[in-house]
């Protein structure tokens, strides 16, 4: 379990004879609760993590402790259920009483704002969620028309108005407290109407600059009890702002994050947690060649020490490894040469292969995918009109199971080799490949065209958008040019 510290401030007193007060005490009266043990809680990104323990007599027990509890949305849970939620935020001494018979209805707080308004709230969408209901089901009913459900659908949205101004309330009369935050981080961003540029045309780009530019304005990333939430609106937030506001480009996207970094370094717990989801995120991307933005994060903030202050040399090491194998086989990079023994005994070069494309297809003769792909592989080659070779790397140290898996297949057009017979090394040092089947396209200089690319299917398709892209890029160039 991982715990997090913070540092105390403790008032000294003189005599030796007071005792020194708990940071956090927490203190609880269930009605109807047997003698058992209760645990203390907490969410932390997509995960959740025990805190404390107490034994409850006659339905009262007490979590305490002598170093304050990160903040964010607690719970307590009895056996493998999960009684209730609570806040911790500054205030870390207070008392609530409830009963079994209903939680949340019964709760009564005392000595915590924060938890009171938390608890109201509760008890207001419970309200909110009953009244709502007759006409949630008016709107399911698939046997009525559109037009029999125009008053249940403005029956939900006075209702959701009603929300929406008791949120408001909170945020306008508490704004400080832990709810107003809460309500906050859903709240949209308004968006003004673009201005007209001197030449009276509309500035098209504004609307999306000033989202791009308000985006975090009701959320603080440098918060660290966002991260303790039951839904990870933290990692959320994130991802939404990097794919929906910004082009599927590694330098772009890597611009992107560093500002976001930079408003979490006054806390080191959103600080780590943001560069790790971020690095996370582009180790293995959805777009081809974002994973150079796994490099550069990589680079900036782990091998240069950065993140020594909770990564170990291990966890560091292993990071390391994976960036250098997408930085020795990233897009556009001239690739490495694999010198190999095939499965005639003949010592092959990649880079000799004289195709105008070269397909590098890394499988594995066990692999259940690479069954089902190796055939697919085999029509392609026979079938296509296109000038492409294609090598094979066998994951697999046996040269007799390689051969076996190439005459099953009848793989004979193709360059079949084993990567234990090498003359350049292991394969998996020169190219990112930790998965079979894994598939490359060179172009025939050998450079990186496509890597990684998701299935067979996709070969004949990706090379003809490639040539349709080149063809384009060559005319453009040739009308510019003087």
């Amino acid at each position: 379990m991982k715990r997090f510290f913070f540092p105390l401030f403790l008032i000294c007193f003189a005599s030796s004879a007071f005792a020194q007060a708990p940071a956090y005490k927490l203190d609880f009266k269930i009605e109807g609760l047997n003698d058992t043990t209760l645990l203390l809680g907490h969410y932390y990104g997509e995960s959740t993590y025990a805190k404390d323990t107490a034994k409850s007599v006659n339905g009262a027990f007490t979590f305490d402790g002598k170093k304050a509890l990160p903040p964010g949305v607690y719970f307590i849970i009895k056996g493998k259920s999960r009684l209730f939620e609570i806040l911790i935020g500054s205030n870390q001494q207070f008392s609530l009483t409830t009963s079994t018979k209903d939680y949340i209805a019964n709760m009564q707080v005392k000595g915590d704002y924060d938890n009171q308004l938390f608890f109201e709230n509760m008890r207001f969408n419970v309200e909110r969620n009953v009244e709502a209901e007759p006409y949630v089901k008016i709107l399911q009913d698939s046997t009525l028309k559109e037009e029999d459900k125009k008053a249940a659908r403005e029956a939900l949205t006075k209702i959701n108005d009603k929300v929406m101004a008791y949120q408001n309330e909170i945020i306008s009369k508490y704004p400080d407290s832990f709810t107003a935050k809460l309500f906050k981080t859903t709240k949209k961003i308004d968006v003004p109407e673009p201005p007209k540029k001197a030449d009276g045309t509309i500035d098209s780009t504004f609307q999306l600059r000033y989202y791009r530019e308000h985006y975090f304005d009701n959320f603080d990333l440098s918060d660290e009890a966002l991260i303790r939430l039951p839904r990870n609106l933290y990692k959320e937030k994130v991802e939404e702002y990097l794919d929906r506001l910004f082009v599927p480009d590694a330098d772009t996207l890597t611009l992107a994050i560093n500002k976001l970094i930079a408003k979490t370094k006054k806390n080191q717990e959103t600080y780590k947690y943001l560069t790790w989801i971020c690095l996370l995120k582009y180790q293995q991307p959805k777009y081809m060649g974002l994973d150079n933005v796994y490099v550069n994060l990589f680079d900036k903030y782990f091998a240069s020490g950065e993140m020594n202050f909770w990564v170990n040399d291990k966890l560091k090491q292993n990071l390391k490894e994976q960036a250098d194998r997408i930085r020795s086989s990233a897009l556009g990079k001239k690739s490495n040469n694999l010198i190999l023994r095939d499965v005639n005994s003949q010592m092959r070069s990649m880079h000799s292969m004289t195709n105008k494309y070269t397909v590098l297809f890394i499988f594995d003769p066990d692999c259940g995918h690479c069954r089902k792909e190796t055939p697919k592989l085999v029509e392609f080659k026979n079938n296509t009109k296109m000038d492409v070779g294609i090598y094979t790397v066998s994951a697999d140290t046996s040269m007799s199971k390689t051969k076996k898996f190439v005459q099953e297949f009848k793989m004979e057009k193709f360059v079949n080799t084993c990567f234990y017979y090498s003359a350049v090394g292991n394969y998996r040092d020169l190219y990112d490949a930790e998965t079979t089947p894994t598939i490359y396209i060179l172009d025939r200089e050998k450079k990186i065209i496509g890597r990684k690319i998701p299935a067979v299917e996709e070969i004949g398709p990706f090379i003809e958008r490639y040539e349709k892209f080149q063809a384009n890029k060559n005319k453009a160039s040739t009308k510019t040019s003087p």
